[in-house]
This record gives C-alpha cells, structure tokens and sequence, in this order.
C-alpha cells in the first residue's frame, strides 16, 4: 500500500539472549539518537500483543515506556472529533520496550520467550504489534523453607505461600513468599526476622529450585513506648489508644493497627509507629517503639450542597471540635435542609420544572430538616470501643409514604470499633409524629375513623434498643469488586424501654453481599436482603382490635438501591385514592387517583450484577448487566400482592472522586401492584371504600414505557 512500510524486529535466538540480555538496554540507550528524533513527531494510533498468554495485555502494556494514544486519538469512529491525547512514538523508547517485555518473561519463569515487534507507519501514524512466543516455562521443581520448624508448621505455610511446586517459577512470587514468612515472624515475636532466598534454575531441563532460609533473630517484648510529636493532646490520651504496651510480646500487626486507630481520631495529620532502632540492642530482651504524631487542627468545618430527584435542593453543613474537653472526644455539630424549592416555607415552584419528580407527592410540600450534636467517645473502657450520644431533631419525609418529625436521643457503644467485626448496642428516644396518607391506615390497619387516624397520627413517645453487626471482607468502600459484607440488624421497641403502647414490635433484617473479581476491573456481585416485623401485641381503638407498626418502621422496595424495576417505593402493597368523581346516569367517573405505598411486614430481595469495563474507556466507564427480584408484601393479610417480581436490566457506571455514577435502565413486565380504591372527600377527610378487595392497573403498552431508568451515585450494593 502506498504510503505506508511495515518494519519487523526478527526473534533473538534464546540461548545467545540469555547471555547478552543485561547488556541491550545499555547498548539501546546508545542507539539511533537522529532516528529517535525523526520519530518523535509520530503518533502511536495503535498497540497490541498477540500470543501473549501467560502475562495480560495491561501488564505487559504497564511494563513499558510506548502507550497508546487515548481512545478519542485512536478510535476511527472518533478520531475526526480531534480531541484525545496524541501519544508520540519514540524509536529508542520502543527497543527497550522489546528488552523490557523479554525481562519481565524470564522474571515471570518463560526463559525462553521470544519478542518479535511489527510497526506499521501510515503517514505521521504508527501502528504497534508486539508478537510473543511464550516457549514452556521453568517450573519449579522443589521449594525449600528452612530454619522455621521450632516456629511454624512448614507444611501448611508452603501451602498458604503465593508460589507453589509445580507452577511457573515467577521470582516476584519468591518475593512474596519471603515476605509473607517475615510478616509471620514478625507477628510472633520476632522484630527482626528477615529471609534469605536462593534459587537455582536449569534452563535445559525447565526446572527449578529454591530455598527460602529464615533469619527469626531474637524472640522479643514490647520495652518502652515513647511518643513524639503531642503538644495540644495529651500524651496520655494517645497512649489510650494504642494496642501496644510494655511488657506484650511484639507484633507487627498491633503497630498497624496502633497507626489506623489513632488515624482514626481525626486528631492528627500524619501517624507513624515503627521500631526505635533498626537492629537488637546488644543484651536487651526488649524492644523500644516510636510513635510519632503530627497534630491536624482542632477545628473542621464541611459545607455542600447539591441536587436530587427526591429531594430537590439540598445543602449541608457540620462543624467539629477535636479533643473536646479534653481527651479525645469530638463534637459534632450538623445541620441538613432538603426539599429546597418544593417544601413551605421555600416553595418557589419548581414543582412543576426541575424538580418534576416530586409531582404526586405529598410528603413533600414542606422543607425537611434534621439538626444535630452529637459527642463521640473514642478508647471508651478499651481502645477498642467507641461510645456516642447525640440529640436531633428532624423532620424527614419518604417518598410518596411518610413523614417523621421528632426530637430525641441517641446514645450508642461500638464493640470491637475498626476491627474484624464491629458490634454496635444503641438506644434511642424521640417524641414525635409520623404521618401518612388516611387510606393507608384504613387500608393497613383498618383504622377509618378520623379520631382514631388523629390518635395514630400524634405525638408519641418512641423508645427502642437496637443491636447491630457488620462483616465487612470488601477491597473497597464505594466500588468493591472482591469479599463480602455481611450485616444483621435488630430492633426492640415497647413499654420496657420506654416507647408508648402504640409502639411495640421488634424488627430484624439481614443482608448479605459477595463480590467476585472477573478480569483486571470486572465483577460478580450478588445481594440478598430478608427483614420480617413481629408486633408484640395488640392495641384497642374504636372498639377494635389492631396490630399497628407506625409507618416509618415498615418496609419498602423500589428504587436505584432495591428492584430497580420499580421506582422508589413502588414494589409491594400500595392504595388507591381518588378526590374527583363523575357521575353519569349508572356510570360513575374517577379522575385523578394517586397511588400510596402501604410498606409491609416482610421484605424479600435479590440481586445479581456483572459489571466489566467498556472497550471505549476501560479506566473510566463500566458496563453492567443485572437481574433484580424481590417483594413486600403483609403476612398474614390478603393485600393482593405474591410471588416475587423480576426485572433484568443493563447500566453504565463513570468512576469520579465520590465513586461510581450510574445510570441504570431495568424492564418491568408487571402490572402496577393491586391495591383498594377508595374515594376521599377533601371537605371532612372522609373516606369511601369503591372497590373491594382489590383493583389493578393494567400493564403499561409499548416496550420503552415498561422500562424503568435509575440515577445514582455509588454502585447499587
């Protein structure tokens, strides 16, 4: 083809390479400096490896110094745009790519890899093809981990060491080994240890050998633990929160953990825990720990503000005290206004506009607040507990379901805080109400009359005790891809602890999620969520018999965080209401019937997701195929609604500072859930059952009005 030439690197024959490989990059770096200079100017369109197996394409593409020129730059379908970054090709860079690449195989146990490079130019392009001949590998034959016997079963610790007989003999995992056994060491006492590795490889016969030969040194106490760096905190508030002491048996693991905890105070910029000295003092027993501390400010102050669908406009503030009366306490002081633009007193009509999602709704005509302060306890009765109290008052509505407005307190201990499984006893007391649509009490708990909906709808005292645990095993805090998390919650409330009779039921709920890597960034994530309510007993109103649990406290499904087929608390039993009727001879018309949802008892959700990169923008977008399913539904009641709705769907995920943003687009092949309909006359608030037991939408028509799109920030579970 005219205009273009393809120029081949030839295979270096395997023997005469091993001999004379520690040399090419410094005869490359010699090499061509007016050639390089010619090819600066060329743009890498393209980079690719064929027959690599052993090693991916991202790691062999990390391990050299040519890259490809950004998707907008390389694409054809976007190249004409001219936005990219443009990545130039320089020739001497590229030989030691060739280097780099047949290092990194021999590092990997392929002695005899072979590298062989094409490089098609086309204009001011070039196109970049490293083609690979990976041979067999060096396998290792036999791994000896000596001097460990009096210490360790050697036995199972080759077993959990990351190079193992029989696979590849990959040097970087011989590292890993070593420093595995001197984390092990280090853990039982022995600061000092260290590992002498040796190795020997038969090229000829494709074995090897190597000895890992372990160094304990002397087995040694915690001495003395000195710290620096504490001017405005109190020394002995540190020393509070370490997990060392003197006279303990040295472990490397309590110094991390001493580093994290006091990280975690919020009370210092930098913490560092290390050893004293760099090697045993003669005749000394003993081993002196530093722990050094650069203090942060005394004082934070958070400000945002922002934007949802749910909420409209929202900002947010808090204030916090370090060292608070000294020790390490906090005070935290925050405050939180929602439904900005939509809710009295700050209704500017937005309703109607940028705020469209909240027609139909309620439970948003006023602003909702919450205020709050709360003093936290780190190192209470251990460094491995924290305790909390805090007052508030809020008022917080659910969409299209509820709204809570109290004032109260909270007051919580963490068991176990920043450990493995983390266990918190809390108890809660507010006075307030919390109130929904008329229909859903007459529905729910068939409580029609308005003097009874009035009681249910007061101000009553709410107490309860709640335990909660979490397993958390993830990589990650907002975007996992490995572990699991696993959390259990329950919740008492009645008399004993000081919540009104109206409010007696206990309430439990357990979710668990795993994650399974599929790739460098894919993965399989699944979710499973149960909850039940049990009511303790029963309340008498109007000469009737009702087991009540107040609105706040039931269950809902729906939403970007639930069965994304169905929006924010539309899955499960719902009500129907109408204010507006027509009638015509026999016929009678209803116009403007709204859908309220009753919640449930019981809560049953499953989720299932693969999420992997897209070819366009592999660092920065995701895609995600998912299946949803899950139901609320009223045990022990005929509300219509059973078995479980599934809706599949797909989404994109764009990775930012605060985590993934997703949008997610589900089908939902159901009718609306059925429900009661009942006519509510808005002069005394009356109502009239219409159609009993149930009425059902019909299923929306036309494929796209089935689908369901979500919008949030942070990945659904």
């Amino acid at each position: 083809m005219r205009g273009e030439r393809t120029q081949h690197t030839g295979p270096a024959r395997p023997r005469q390479l091993r001999a004379y490989l520690p040399f090419l990059l410094v005869a490359v770096s010699a090499a061509a400096p007016l050639a390089a200079q010619q090819e600066q100017q060329r743009v890498v369109r393209g980079l690719s490896f064929k027959g690599n197996h052993a090693i991916d394409d991202y790691t062999l593409s990390s391990a050299i110094a040519t890259t490809n020129s950004s998707a907008f730059a390389t694409s054809p379908f976007l190249r004409w745009i001219g936005l990219g970054e443009k990545r130039s090709f320089n020739e001497l860079e590229f030989r030691r790519d060739v280097v780099r690449v047949l290092l990194l195989y021999r590092q990997s146990g392929y002695m005899n890899a072979v590298v062989d490079t094409v490089v098609r130019h086309v204009s001011n392009d070039v196109y970049i093809t490293f083609r690979i001949t990976e041979g067999a590998p060096v396998r290792l034959a036999a791994l000896n981990v000596l001097s460990l016997d009096s210490i360790f079963n050697v036995a199972a610790l080759k077993r959990d060491l990351p190079l193992r007989v029989g696979a590849p003999f990959n040097r970087m995992l011989l590292q890993a080994s070593a420093d595995t056994i001197v984390s092990r060491m280090r853990n039982r006492g022995y600061p000092y240890a260290d590992v002498l590795r040796s190795y020997d490889v038969r090229v000829d016969s494709l074995k090897a050998e190597a000895t890992l030969e372990a160094v304990p040194g002397p087995r040694m106490r915690i001495g003395e633990v000195r710290i620096i760096g504490a001017g405005n905190v109190d020394t002995g508030t540190v020393r509070r929160m370490l997990s060392v002491h003197a006279g303990d048996l040295f472990r490397q693991d309590r110094l991390y953990l001493t580093q994290r905890d006091l990280y975690g105070l919020g009370m210092f910029r930098t913490v560092n825990v290390a050893l004293a000295d760099t090697a045993p003092r003669p005749g000394d027993s003993t081993v002196a720990v530093l722990v050094g501390v650069s203090e942060a400010p005394r004082h934070g102050i958070r400000v945002g503000a922002g934007y949802g669908t749910l909420d409209c406009f929202r900002i947010q503030a808090g204030w916090t005290a370090y060292g608070f009366l000294g020790g390490a306490r906090a005070l935290e002081l925050t405050g939180r206004l929602a439904k900005l633009g939509v809710g009295v007193p700050t209704d500017a009509g937005l309703r109607g506009n940028v705020c469209r999602s909240l027609e139909g709704d309620d439970t948003s005509d006023t602003l909702n607040y919450n205020l709050g302060l709360t003093l936290r306890q780190p190192a209470f009765l251990s460094p491995r507990h924290t305790a909390s109290l805090g007052v508030f008052a809020e008022r917080r509505s659910e969409f299209k379901a509820y709204t809570r407005q109290a004032v109260g307190l909270n007051a919580a201990v963490t068991f176990n805080a920043r450990r493995n499984i983390p266990a918190t006893l809390g108890y809660g007391f507010s006075v307030g109400r919390t109130t929904a649509d008329p229909a859903v009490y007459c529905a729910v708990f068939t409580v029609c009359d308005s003097t009874d909906r009035a009681r249910l709808a007061s101000s009553h005292p709410f107490g309860a005790v709640t335990i909660s645990a979490v397993r958390d095993r993830t990589n990650s805090v907002l975007d996992p891809s490995a572990g699991s998390v696993v959390t259990a919650a329950l919740l008492h409330a009645s008399r004993l602890v000081g919540s009104d009779t109206l409010y007696e039921f206990n309430r439990g709920e357990l979710e668990v999620a795993r994650y399974y890597p599929v790739g460098r960034r894919g993965a399989l994530a699944w979710r499973v969520r149960a909850g039940t309510i049990v009511p303790a007993r029963h309340i008498t109103l109007a000469s009737q018999s009702v087991r009540f649990v107040p609105p706040d406290q039931r269950f809902y499904g729906g939403g970007p965080n639930s069965v994304r087929g169905y929006a924010r608390n539309e899955l499960g039993p719902r009500v129907y209401v109408s204010d507006s009727i027509t009638v015509q001879g026999t016929d009678t018309t209803f116009f403007d019937i709204r859908a309220s949802p009753t919640g449930g008892n019981s809560i049953f959700v499953v989720n299932t997701e693969l999420r992997f990169p897209t070819p366009l923008f592999p660092d920065r977008m995701r895609v995600a195929l998912f299946v949803d399913a899950g139901q609320v539904w009223e045990r022990g009641e005929q509300t219509g609604v059973s078995g479980l709705r599934v809706t599949p769907g797909a989404g994109v995920r764009f990775a930012t500072p605060l985590g993934p943003v997703r949008l997610d687009a589900a089908y939902n092949g159901y009718p609306a859930e059925p429900g009661p309909l009942y006519f509510q006359n808005n002069r005394d608030k009356s109502l009239t059952l219409i159609a009993h037991p149930l009425i059902q939408p019909g299923l929306a028509s036309g494929f796209w009005r089935r689908v369901v799109v979500q919008f949030a920030v942070g990945q659904a579970f």
